[in-house]
């Protein structure tokens, strides 16, 4: 049985003052050549929110949910937080864990599908970390793509039926159900299981919590260069393609995100809704699950799953098992202007 001795919370990381957001882009492109110019039109962006992302706050919310959740059940490990793209870093967390004497660690990803952004480059940064610690003994496991796990699904329906519950059986003639994911190069999606499991859970959602309903799958927040070739359609153009005939009621459902972090507060709140309300159409957006207490107690389970080495729980499908080859890149589609907060 693994006897893990510490959580590691792994995230995206975001700025939380104005000063911190051109340092803040700076770690996301580095490496890569991106003018300032387009750095302070993203700037731009996060100025509208005094320069603060909600993503940092909101983890460490969920933190001490997760901690009530695991006390609650006889569970007594601490929790770490660190950050790929701001503090607190994820070499510095490391860092800590090993000088706190924690050789055996369980991370958790903030990201609930599989692709190269969302899991294989918080694999390699964890196992940059490893070795930059200089802690032969240390191990790190992440927890396993949780995309179809029972609450997972729950969580994220629970969110849905609220919204739709609020639209009247006339209108519904004119609802649509919008999934919105990041999208990704098309040639990563092309490695990773990303688009099928998007598709897998869109699928069963809509069927099970509103057949009568006709849904679309979508994508958002691309970056890189346009000759680069990403997932689409975008959430906007898809909205300016729509017949306001048939349709005048947008519920969308963030799926590919956890948390209200900036991408779904600008892009979604008020370029998407924006772009709806120029066009006539009412846009519903479904709240994250965020700190919902079903998808807290997923985590707890997921936790649990790995220290028992239980089987692993699925709504639907087949749990997700990684291999070397799967979500890799080449040199030429990894580019990026703005990375996911995801």
């Amino acid at each position: 049985m693994p006897e893990y001795e510490a959580i590691l919370l792994f995230s995206f990381g975001g700025p939380e003052s104005k000063e911190d957001v051109i340092p803040f882009l700076q770690n996301v492109t580095a490496g890569k050549p991106v003018p300032l110019e387009r750095l302070k039109e993203v700037q731009a962006q996060y100025d509208l929110f005094d320069g603060i992302s909600p993503l940092n706050q909101q983890n460490r919310e969920l933190i001490i949910a997760i901690e009530e959740e695991l006390t609650r059940h006889g569970l007594e490990l601490p929790i770490y937080f660190g950050n790929r793209n701001w503090v607190p870093f994820l070499q510095d967390t490391v860092n800590q864990i090993v000088e706190d004497g924690h050789r055996k660690v369980l991370a958790l990803v903030t990201s609930a599908f599989g692709s190269y952004s969302g899991c294989k480059q918080y694999q390699q940064d964890i196992g940059t970390a490893v070795k930059n610690a200089q802690a032969d003994d240390l191990v790190i496991d992440k927890v396993r793509l949780f995309w179809n796990h029972p609450k997972f699904f729950s969580a994220v329906a629970a969110q849905i039926e609220k919204v739709l519950s609020s639209i009247e059986t006339p209108r519904r003639e004119k609802t649509k159900l919008v999934f919105t994911a990041h999208s990704i190069p098309e040639a990563w999606a092309e490695t990773s299981p990303y688009t099928s499991q998007l598709t897998s859970i869109s699928q069963e959602l809509s069927t099970r919590i509103a057949p009568d309903l006709n849904w679309d799958l979508v994508y958002q927040s691309r970056s890189g260069p346009p000759s680069v070739p990403w997932l689409e359609p975008d959430i906007v153009d898809y909205i300016d393609l729509l017949d306001t005939n048939k349709v005048d009621t947008l519920v969308v459902v963030p799926i590919g995100f956890l948390s209200d972090h900036m991408e779904v507060k600008f892009d979604l709140d008020m370029q998407a809704a924006g772009s709806a309300r120029d066009r006539g159409i009412e846009m519903l957006r479904v709240s994250t699950v965020g700190v919902n207490k079903t998808f807290v107690s997923m985590i707890r389970e997921l936790i649990q799953e790995a220290i028992f080495e239980d089987e692993p729980a699925v709504e639907f499908g087949e749990p997700w098992k990684c291999t070397p080859t799967c979500c890799a890149i080449t040199e030429s589609s990894n580019a990026r202007i703005r990375g996911s907060e995801n």
